[in-house]
């Protein structure tokens, strides 16, 4: 059995690129079952799509990853060696040491970030559920959880990480005098828009409003927060309300276009706003970037921002690298493992068929009323020669390498308790 991992990350390839192959969690499911369909034979698969990556892990007994090229390809609507040449490949060890330093947020844009965690976990369920998680890529992800877990409790590697959110709130700070007097939107109500919401009311903004497609789940959010609750549609209308708008939905295009901006800002007659597009694909277009008295950050943009503190955190990441390390050395030794069932499972098979035929011999034998120490030693000498006769044809074998070969396994299996 073989593992390995297909990626493009925030490392290794654009926003708008990592944008074209972003998957919400409701889409996992459909989507591991369409990438199946299109392998033979189907390997156990599961997809971590977030905002900083989008990674296929497979399992099977063939690595060919040239066919998951193209199927990732083709999904994002873009040619093979554009994919080939933002992406990464790692097979067996490399590809369990990635995964452990992705749950143990050592490969985040944000080093030592706990929110990949969850994600992750939240990816395995759904592949999971889709049927396309075997026990393989079952046994390396949790496996990555207990390494993630050892590592966030044996180390400091998160205890100065500063998240995107935080992020977002030190920039606002750094462009509005007093956070107190700031109009806050939240476009979208999911984990990082909750995240970013906690950071922003620790300030104590004038207000806070939560547009999202879902009333719902809006107003579970805003109840936590004395937050209004806003619908979608109403965002072109009162954009030019507020101050400052974060966004983060899963929306497939952007929801808050040039024009819409244009037209907040000459009824805001040119007071600034802080703009933070925390999604993948764009919810904000980004030619809003270039509009004189707007100042819009995405997820790239706060990557100088959360790497305050980095090298306070560096002093735990060897102490985190070797807790990785007994991990994928436990993992591959599992893995090996497994490859050598289907031959145990054989010789089991074989090893009962000869005691089965041997023990019906005795049966008869002691029903016509043999000596039953004859019939002893008829059975013990009976299964001696089954075991025994695959070599014994080796070693008479008119092929002097075979000959060879078969004393050296002979005196390995059999005669290293006679020396």
């Amino acid at each position: 059995m073989t593992v390995w991992a297909l990626g493009i990350n925030h490392t290794t390839a654009p926003l708008d690129l990592r944008g074209r192959f972003a998957f919400a969690l409701e889409q996992l499911g459909p989507t591991l079952h369409g990438l199946r369909e299109s392998l033979a034979p189907r390997p156990e698969a599961a997809i971590i799509s977030t905002c900083n990556r989008t990674e296929i892990y497979c399992a099977s007994g063939m690595s060919d990853v040239e066919p998951v090229v193209n199927w990732l390809a083709k999904s994002g609507g873009v040619s093979t060696d554009l994919v080939r040449s933002h992406a990464y490949t790692l097979e067996n060890g490399q590809a369990a040491r990635h995964a452990f330093r992705v749950a143990s947020g050592l490969d985040s844009m944000v080093l030592g970030e706990a929110q990949i965690l969850g994600q992750m976990k939240n990816a395995v369920r759904a592949a999971d559920e889709a049927g396309a998680l075997g026990t393989t890529l079952n046994q390396l992800f949790q496996r990555s959880f207990a390494v993630a877990k050892e590592v966030r409790t044996s180390t400091e590697i998160g205890a100065h990480s500063i998240s995107m959110a935080a992020a977002a709130v030190r920039l606002a700070g750094q462009l509005f005098e007093d956070l107190a007097e700031v109009k806050v939107l939240f476009v979208g109500a999911g984990e990082m828009i909750e995240l970013a919401a906690t950071h922003f009311a620790a300030k104590a903004p004038k207000s806070m409003a939560v547009a999202n497609r879902t009333l719902e789940r809006a107003e579970h959010l805003a109840a936590r927060f004395d937050a209004e609750v806003m619908r979608l549609a109403d965002l072109p209308d009162r954009l030019h309300e507020f101050d400052a708008v974060i966004s983060c939905t899963a929306s497939s295009l952007p929801i808050i276009g040039l024009g819409a901006v244009e037209r907040a800002l000459k009824r805001r007659r040119y007071r600034p706003m802080f703009m933070v597009d925390l999604a993948v694909p764009r919810d904000i277009e980004p030619e809003v970037k270039a509009l004189q008295d707007v100042y819009l950050y995405t997820v790239d943009d706060l990557a100088a921002v959360v790497q305050t503190g980095h090298a306070n955190r560096q002093a735990a990441v060897a102490q985190a690298e070797a807790i990785i390390d007994a991990g994928v050395q436990s993992f591959m030794h599992w893995l090996d493992q497994r490859d050598t069932v289907p031959l145990i499972q054989q010789l089991h098979a074989q090893a009962d068929h000869w005691r089965a035929a041997e023990l019906i011999r005795a049966r008869k034998m002691l029903a016509r009323g043999d000596d039953v120490e004859a019939v002893m030693e008829a059975l013990s000498r009976g299964l001696s020669q089954k075991m025994l006769h695959g070599a014994l044809a080796e070693l008479r074998s008119a092929d002097e390498v075979a000959r060879e070969r078969a004393s050296h396994s002979i005196e390995h299996f059999f005669l290293r308790q006679s020396r």
